[in-house]
């Protein structure tokens, strides 16, 4: 058992293997309970604050929900409702928002900021994403994994597409920190930085896990357990890297084939949003665009096809409504004296 009251939650480097399963379990209790309709709302004497640079449709609605569920106050600020690197800086915005809410999170650009939100705010501070890392998506992949598999050790995980993003970054670590086998199927020049690699390595080492990096689709997606992607291009992105990123990306795109050559019952699994149909502005214009040059994306399907993400493997909706419950767990672990 242990006491996180007080933590932030940066990045799961800062987190022990025992710290994140216990908050993933913490996670999966808060679960069932929501499930029963077993009231929670242990912190209704708190007030937390979202402090967005990037929209998302996920991590503003499982934050504010599970802000609400443990009773709290929540309030919401977006990409133009706050001074933060405008008129005022990161550290005056961290000490005046420190002094009024209990918690805060934050979601944009540069991980420094969400560092400086840490040491001057005098209040847990929690990543909801940076250019760097994205913890809180990894909780709740993980959350969705044990829940299909029964346990995390040992499981084999593929991850596809642009391994040196938040996304690449922050599975490879949560891989190594829970003693699973971590493969990343890129392009060579889209690989982790060597400094993260080293780091992972070495973690690596004590928990059994293994980290293996790859060009070849085939050889990456093999037995694997999860097959998971993410976006090609990420928000923020100038319009012009999307030839580049395509052209270096689509032979990695995740379809039939792919999950074919993994284990018969592994699951599929993507952060979301995805690009898999014309049924969105977005991936109409890049069908428009593109679509004559690479056949893979003809249909608006990029990193993944519309038969993969919407058949029986594909756990994606699941691993959303997960961000809910160990975006609570983080809170609640943080901002009480609960032991976890």
């Amino acid at each position: 058992m242990m006491n996180l009251k007080g933590r932030h939650l940066l990045t799961l480097l800062d987190f022990t293997t025992e710290e994140i399963q216990n908050l993933i379990d913490l996670a999966q209790r808060l679960k069932h309970e929501k499930k029963e309709g077993i009231s929670h709302k242990h912190l209704t004497d708190k007030n937390i604050v979202l402090l967005f640079q990037k929209d998302s449709t996920r991590t503003r609605c499982a934050f504010e929900v599970a802000g609400f569920d443990l009773g709290m106050g929540v309030t919401y600020i977006g990409p133009t409702g706050s001074q933060m690197g405008k008129k005022e800086s990161v550290k005056d915005t961290a000490r005046v928002l420190g002094h009024m809410y209990d918690g805060i999170e934050f979601r944009g650009y540069l991980q420094n900021d969400v560092e400086t939100l840490a040491e001057y705010s005098g209040v847990p501070v929690w990543n909801g994403l940076t250019d760097q890392y994205h913890p809180t998506q990894i909780l709740a992949d993980f959350l969705t994994i044990q829940e299909k598999f029964g346990a995390l050790k040992d499981i084999k995980f593929s991850y596809f597409g642009d391994a040196r993003n938040n996304m690449g970054n922050s599975l490879m670590i949560g891989c190594a920190k829970m003693g699973m086998h971590f493969t990343a199927v890129a392009p060579k020049a889209l690989w982790p930085n060597q400094e993260l690699i080293d780091i992972c390595q070495t973690i690596a080492k004590e928990t059994g896990a293994t980290l293996q990096f790859t060009e070849d689709a085939m050889k990456g997606s093999k037995d694997a357990d999860v097959i998971y992607t993410d976006v090609w291009v990420s928000m923020g992105e100038p319009k012009d890297v999307w030839y580049a990123r395509i052209q270096d990306l689509h032979p990695y795109q995740v379809n039939s084939k792919v999950m074919s050559n993994a284990k018969a019952e592994a699951i599929f699994m993507h952060c979301l949003p995805a690009f898999h149909g014309i049924d969105t502005e977005m991936g109409a214009q890049i069908a428009h665009d593109f679509g004559q040059m690479f056949e893979a994306v003809k249909r608006g399907e990029l990193e993944v096809t519309d038969a993969v993400l919407e058949s029986p493997q594909s756990v994606v909706f699941e691993e959303a409504e997960n961000r809910l419950h160990t975006i609570k767990a983080v809170m609640l672990a943080t901002l009480s004296d609960l032991y976890v």
